[in-house]
């Protein structure tokens, strides 16, 4: 019997943290549960797959970073793309369908994926189904899960197409090809992603794709996608208390009834109680409810420990050429003690790097390790702390069925379960509903494990977003909340993502600090919750300011007497090619930049001000600096050195507000926004008949939002247009990089 050829079609992903490449990853594996065969590749790999003579359908999933730029794994695919001398019938033979990954919370929502999109279509490309644009704040799975559930008719309908059109041009029936070529018209196959409301209201169809939103950051959590359903008929005992500790734990979400004889009990044996729905326990309907759980994801990883002592291995991050140690030469609080948020202001010595030469506007990692006492906890949580110095070796499994399986190449040969957690593993990462499955499988309580069920099902969905994704829970707290799961280390390291590093702005000049580099950085505080009573602080900013604190300063205080000496922290430079003043000196240019934001502008006015004495004779633009803060005598940044920029002309125009400042005058600004609005005519002329530059920087969710809306109300009035117009008039300042943004979620 000949083997049967299953259809095949093509997978490619451009992602920077690991989302789109998981979900692809995850589209790859179902593929075979379909009867499909699917190719997978990055959009780097072009020597692996070559579109201007695909015959088979494309599936597209890509992710976008920065200020709306492709991942550095998609760069080269869409410059290539977006070469002016292809012609407009160069992918007249390529049907595709797309998926894009963003935030909402930043201007350039799917940037590129929309770039792929049209420039696609523009080459002669056709769609076999509709795009869909995924919105990591609000949440991937809204527009993901449906969208890979549509997926699959999609494509078998598209390559129906395409075998009846071969057929038809084999018998000579095939008229224009152009015309025939399979498009977004397919009966059945499009699919509406552009509502919330109505990804909500989707039905399910064979397959479920479960995902997080990542720190900002940072989004550096993977995706996943799962292969089948499991329908779960049985919903057990209702609560998952597992025991009395845990009881303990929940107490202010709890209203505890009085236990009967014969009350259900745990596999423990200890009494179920009534709760309000939480973490570990959930209602009717959820708790009656059939389940429709993804299936298991394959493990691939096999993972042993060798009794090999690396104690002095684990001091400290293992150097690559393009990372540098550098001192902390000093430290400086901004703010006063009885701010809400603590800023403070880090000068390292970067002089022993001449490579490390950077420019106003650039921004560069800083790796941090996680909290020695999290690591402890999760050492002793997988009963391992005696093993903590010996020897990790990671390699495939020979029977996995994971597609495109690869030991983690964040994980370095020779190290040991120590420096694994501490540098290797993110492991405050939000648990992603993939792993919650797997663990499904390693918890020995039944109620515990219907729980973990219900939290990775499509029906609990909405338990998910509020217990798990909206606490920032991390995979120690949920662990501890289910204290009858017991993982393996190798299903650790299969979902633990990549400890990230953070990024920051540089906020000096090397004109004016030779071969010094500051930051400042807010720390960052993590509310309380029922398994945080303490709240927690930002893994990088707590870690930096433990470090520094014997040696804290205050601004203001004498910064020349004796100190401890300070640490030393491992960094990279990450060059922005964009986020920088006007190379033209005569430019005008205005910065918006309230509480830490105005860091970058701090290097973009110090460069300034040298550049003004070194060129006496050159002419300059007027600069304008909106700046915000709560409370002018508690954390007005900077504010010496701003009025000081004023006093020497290197400031045109210094424009403060404080939100939280009695209001003494009616109409005074409380916000960046509002100052600008006051100062609408200036701004505008500015922008549009001086063709000047606007930066931004800080929270991307509320400020930057609060202040494109501003622009857009600011351009109707100037102008006298609708709103579609003067969105139309804001987006052409981006375009032509006037309007530039660095903002974080």
């Amino acid at each position: 019997m000949p083997c049967e050829v299953k259809p095949r079609f093509v997978v490619l992903y451009g992602s920077q943290k690991g989302q789109a490449q998981s979900i692809a990853e995850g589209v790859a594996e179902e593929a075979e549960e379909h009867g499909l065969t699917a190719e997978l590749c990055c959009l780097k790999q072009n020597e692996r797959y070559n579109l201007e003579k695909e015959r088979a359908p494309v599936v597209f999933i890509v992710s976008t970073t920065g200020d709306g730029e492709p991942p550095d794994n998609a760069l080269q695919f869409v410059r290539r793309i977006k070469k002016k001398t292809l012609p407009t019938d160069h992918y007249t033979h390529l049907c595709y369908a797309l998926l894009a990954l963003g935030d909402t919370n930043y201007a350039n929502f799917c940037n590129c994926g929309k770039t792929i999109e049209s420039r696609l279509q523009e080459l002669g490309a056709k769609q076999f189904y509709a795009a869909g644009y995924a919105d990591d704040g609000v949440g991937l799975e809204v527009v993901v899960d449906p969208w890979l559930e549509g997926l699959w008719k999609a494509i078998k309908a598209a390559l129906s197409k395409m075998a009846s059109d071969r057929a038809d041009y084999s018998t000579g029936e095939a008229g224009d090809s152009s015309k025939d070529a399979p498009d977004s018209s397919v009966p059945d196959v499009q699919l509406s992603l552009l509502s919330i409301t109505d990804q909500q209201n989707c039905k399910s169809a064979n397959s479920s794709v479960e995902t997080v939103s990542t720190f900002s950051s940072a989004d550096s959590s993977s995706v996943s996608a799962s292969t089948t359903q499991t329908a779960v008929t049985d919903p057990g005992p209702a609560s998952p208390l597992g025991n009395d500790r845990l009881a303990s734990q929940f107490h202010d979400a709890a209203s505890v009834s009085t236990s009967k004889p014969g009350t259900q009990t745990t596999d423990a044996g200890v009494p179920l109680v009534a709760l309000a729905a939480s973490l570990i326990f959930s209602l009717p309907p959820l708790s009656d409810s059939s389940l429709n759980v993804p299936a298991l994801p394959p493990p691939y990883l096999d993972v042993s420990l060798q009794e090999v002592d690396l104690m002095e291995q684990t001091d400290g991050l293992m150097i690559k050429d393009t990372l540098f140690e550098v001192p902390v030469s000093k430290a400086v609080q901004l703010t006063r003690g009885d701010s809400v948020k603590t800023a403070l202001l880090l000068e390292l010595d970067v002089s022993a790097y001449p490579m490390m030469t950077y420019q106003p506007g650039d921004s560069f990692d800083v790796f941090c390790p996680n909290r020695a006492s999290e690591v402890e906890d999760m050492l002793h949580r997988l009963a391992l702390h005696d093993k903590r110095n010996h020897q990790v070796n990671v390699s495939l499994r020979t029977d996995t069925k994971k597609k495109a399986a690869q030991v983690p190449p964040y994980i370095p040969q020779n190290i040991s379960l120590l420096y694994l957690f501490t540098w290797c593993l993110e492991i405050r990462s939000v648990p992603k509903k993939a792993f919650l499955r797997a663990l499904v499988e390693h918890t020995g309580d039944s109620v515990q494990r219907r729980r973990l069920q219900e939290l990775c099902s499509k029906q609990g969905a909405a338990d998910y977003n509020l217990y798990v994704r909206d606490q920032s829970l991390s995979v120690l707290e949920l662990l501890a909340a289910f204290p009858s799961c017991s993982p393996p280390l190798s299903l650790l390291i299969e979902h633990l993502p990549k400890l990230q590093p953070r990024p920051y702005s540089a906020a000096s000049s090397g004109l004016r600090h030779p071969g010094k580099l500051h930051f400042v950085f807010n720390v960052v505080e993590f509310p309380a919750c029922s398994l945080r009573p303490a709240g927690k602080q930002g893994l990088c900013t707590g870690w930096l300011f433990d470090l520094i604190s014997p040696a804290l300063v205050f601004s203001g205080m004498d910064e020349s007497s004796s100190t401890p000496d300070l640490p030393k922290i491992h960094v990279k430079l990450r060059p922005n090619c964009s986020f920088r003043p006007p190379p033209d000196l005569s430019v005008p240019f205005i910065m918006v930049g309230p509480g830490t934001g105005v860091a970058p502008f701090i290097g973009f006015l110090q460069q300034r001000e040298q550049e003004k004495q070194e060129k006496p004779e050159a002419t300059f633009g007027e600069t304008w600096l909106f700046f915000g803060c709560r409370h002018r005598d508690r954390d007005f940044l900077f504010r010496e050195e701003l009025e000081g920029f004023v006093s020497s002309g290197t400031l045109s125009h210094l424009k403060v507000c404080f939100s939280r400042d009695d209001q003494e005058e009616e109409g005074r600004p409380k916000y960046v926004q509002d100052n600008l609005l006051i100062n609408r005519q200036h701004v505008m002329e500015v922008l549009l008949q001086q063709k000047g530059y606007l930066f931004v920087c800080g929270d991307a969710e509320n400020m930057a939002k609060d202040v494109n809306n501003t622009l857009i109300e600011m351009i109707k009035a100037e102008l006298q247009v609708d709103q579609l117009d003067a969105m139309k008039t804001l987006a052409g300042l981006r375009e032509e990089k006037r309007y530039l943004q660095d903002i974080w979620g």
